[in-house]
């Protein structure tokens, strides 16, 4: 009776937790999906994208380095409820109009979706069997491309019908909407939460150092680094350059979507994977591998390329660049400190932010010096790249000590 009552507990906060990161999910991605359309309304240069998701990273740096402390006070699942105002709040704010409102509302979306991911697998991390963690997490993650998939095909359809700014309204109140639909549960998934827990700028430091301290969560690090800095220079910039080649915003969101379809079943598929058929960590350097060779092919990229062949190569970034979060966010929860599920995830997630932060950079620096789209996918896969090599070889260090 008590094990029946566990699953009925993980299934729920599954789904609450998933349903919360898909609505995260929309919210920050959409801006970059329609930015074709609001580059036109505000006259701005598609190269400047590079530094509002500069902006988004940054802001998402500190509120992932900040938040564990206040999801020990307050609970994950309040946290989580925070995090969709936020979201609805800054796509709000969007529409204002000056493009420096718009680039404030890309700090607040950003921060406020850097949060979720901790939120929840603060959450999950009570209920769920660590032999199943990575399939688990894997499952939670899907929310991920299934918000990208929302945001692509109902991004580029609602701002041909309402425009840019109807579109960011229609999101914003469904994620605030949602955030009221949370608070039942909140009973439930915030018992564990410590009141007196408060929050102190050394926290930053602490989180930092107790990741770098550890050789396996250091590599979980540098991997989270370079894996969201190529997810966030795909999903920001795919879009984009397919329009900049010549195809219309529709066809582009298309091929964007269906792309991401493929991450669903990836996710769940090496999640699968890790949980006991092969070691998180290899089955992490072959996605690397994957990014890197897809990421190089994307070198040959211009206006010839027919949509059926972009959308292959797009296929296999989303089979690795879209599909990770399962594996590597259950490696970090494993080997974290018991009741600290959020504050090293967060950590860890801290480290993808940096990419988040420095790769669009590097995307937009090479697009602005040679002009080719596909160029600044290949540079923003070195990164990639090194980590499948560092990984390649951590299980033989493992396997000698």
């Amino acid at each position: 009776m008590r094990l029946d009552h566990a699953k009925k507990l993980l299934l729920l906060a599954l789904s609450a937790m998933f349903l919360q990161q898909s609505f995260a999910t929309v919210g920050r991605s959409l801006p970059p999906i329609i930015a074709p359309a609001i580059f036109e309304d505000l006259r701005i240069d598609p190269a400047w994208l590079g530094i509002y998701v500069g902006a988004q990273a940054a802001s998402a740096l500190l509120f992932q380095l900040g938040c564990g402390s206040f999801i020990l006070r307050h609970g994950a699942l309040r946290m989580s409820q925070v995090a969709l105002v936020l979201l609805g709040l800054g796509m709000a704010l969007a529409t204002v109009g000056p493009v420096l409102l718009f680039l404030l509302s890309g700090v607040i979306g950003g921060g406020a979706a850097a949060m979720s991911t901790p939120a929840s697998s603060h959450l999950l991390g009570h209920y769920t069997p660590p032999k199943r963690a990575p399939l688990i997490y894997a499952i939670k993650q899907t929310a991920v491309p299934v918000g990208l998939l929302a945001a692509g095909v109902l991004g580029p359809w609602l701002t041909g019908l309402t425009g840019w700014r109807g579109t960011l309204l229609i999101a914003s109140a469904a994620c605030l909407i949602f955030a009221v639909m949370l608070q039942p549960l909140r009973a439930q998934f915030d018992s564990d939460r410590k009141p007196s827990q408060s929050f102190r700028l050394s926290d930053f430091h602490r989180t930092l150092t107790s990741v770098l301290a550890a050789p396996d969560l250091r590599r979980l690090a540098f991997a989270c680094f370079a894996f969201n800095g190529l997810q966030t220079v795909f999903t920001s910039y795919f879009v984009v350059a397919l329009t900049e080649l010549g195809h219309g915003l529709a066809a582009a969101g298309f091929v964007f979507s269906m792309a991401m379809v493929i991450a669903v079943p990836g996710r769940l598929f090496w999640g699968w994977l890790g949980s006991g058929h092969v070691e998180p960590p290899m089955v992490m350097c072959w996605l690397a591998l994957g990014m890197a060779g897809g990421t190089a092919t994307m070198a040959l990229l211009n206006a010839q390329w027919p949509l059926f062949l972009i959308g292959i190569v797009a296929t296999v970034l989303s089979a690795t660049a879209m599909s990770w979060h399962g594996v590597l966010l259950s490696e970090a929860s494993r080997l974290a400190d018991p009741g600290q599920h959020g504050a090293v995830t967060g950590g860890v997630l801290s480290f993808g932010q940096f990419g988040g932060l420095l790769l669009p950079l590097v995307y937009s620096g090479v697009l602005i010096a040679t002009g080719s789209y596909g160029l600044g996918f290949t540079a923003s896969g070195v990164p990639a790249l090194i980590v499948g090599i560092v990984l390649l070889r951590a299980p033989r260090d493992h396997e000698a000590r």
